[in-house]
């Protein structure tokens, strides 16, 4: 059934007047696809993927009056798709929101089983906003800690393997137990939730053949761009992308392994922190994709006022310090 749509698309010769669901963003993406994979030459081809990157960007409005909204940075401010914690139920609890411009593009693969770019960004199936999920957010802030907590060296010893690994009560804490450790999976305190972002973009890599040292077949990557230099002027930038780290700290009583938040909600933030700007919150990680610059912290409590933002972690923590008294 997955491939009959599009069977479908290819065989209808009325697509003009066909009531595709072009209100949504899969609408558009399944036509520029078929009319990829149908060129019979490379003119059809080119012409079908640069409908769809002057689509994606946002300056070509080709999605109908009935979407709610014709562009990606619009979808995103006019969905409102933040999490509000501004009504937490348990003075216990805390929750953050950081706020961050990429400064580098940001990639993550897309799930479509038919696109015409080999390289599509994750994007929300309706909205067409692309996003970063929640299990992402929280695989690479364990891996974080961990790598505070001693991870490195012990991979040293190890020769590269987690033998012998034990995560300390602290990331037990935040993040519970993984499954299929041979023991009770046990959830943490730390609620994270997906992040959506305001812009879309593309990137070029260009292998080059050894032996002519020259380009041989351009691979396109869509992404969330980064913050780059506007025309020729080195001093201008155009912003990069950006988006909203949204955590909830919600422990329960008597949760095991129990944990004093003054020790642990530090830890976490210098872990978002280094996430953020040191490591990088991309695919391919390792030539610098995926860095940010963290713009504005905020927490929130139930009990001491409805939030407080600052420009720095450590002045946020400096604030924030008397709510776990």
């Amino acid at each position: 059934m997955t491939w009959d749509y599009f069977v479908f698309l290819v065989q209808n010769t009325e697509q003009e007047t066909l009531a595709r669901p072009e209100g949504l963003s899969g609408g558009f993406v399944d036509e520029v696809s078929v009319q990829f994979c149908k060129g019979d030459n490379k003119d059809n081809k080119e012409d079908a993927r640069n409908r769809y990157m002057q689509h994606a960007s946002g300056t070509l409005n080709l999605i109908s009056q009935t979407s709610q909204a014709s562009q990606t940075s619009q979808a995103s401010q006019t969905l409102q798709i933040k999490p509000t914690f501004t009504s937490l139920p348990s003075a216990t609890w805390l929750a953050f929101q950081v706020n961050f411009e990429l400064l580098t593009p940001w990639y993550s693969k897309d799930d479509r089983v038919f696109h015409l770019l080999d390289n599509p960004v994750r994007k929300d199936r309706v909205f067409g906003v692309p996003f970063m999920a929640a299990s992402s957010w929280k695989g690479m802030l364990r891996w974080v800690c961990r790598m505070q907590a001693g991870l490195r060296e012990h991979l040293e010893k190890q020769g590269g393997k987690m033998d012998d690994w034990r995560d300390p009560d602290w990331i037990l804490h935040l993040f519970g137990n993984e499954k299929g450790e041979g023991e009770e999976f046990s959830r943490g305190a730390l609620v994270l939730y997906p992040t959506w972002f305001d812009k879309i973009g593309f990137e070029v890599i260009n292998p080059h053949s050894r032996e002519r040292r020259a380009g041989t077949q351009p691979i396109y990557y869509e992404v969330v761009p980064g913050r780059r230099p506007k025309g020729n002027n080195s001093d201008k930038y155009e912003k990069g992308g950006k988006g909203t780290l949204s955590l909830l700290y919600a422990p329960w009583p008597g949760m095991k392994p129990a944990a004093n938040p003054q020790d642990v909600i530090p830890k976490l933030l210098e872990a978002v922190e280094k996430l953020l700007t040191t490591y990088g919150i991309s695919a391919k990680r390792t030539v610098g994709w995926g860095t940010a610059k963290i713009t504005e912290w905020r927490a929130f409590h139930k009990t001491h006022g409805s939030s407080t933002q600052k420009q720095s972690r450590n002045d946020l923590w400096q604030d924030i310090q008397s709510w776990l008294s």
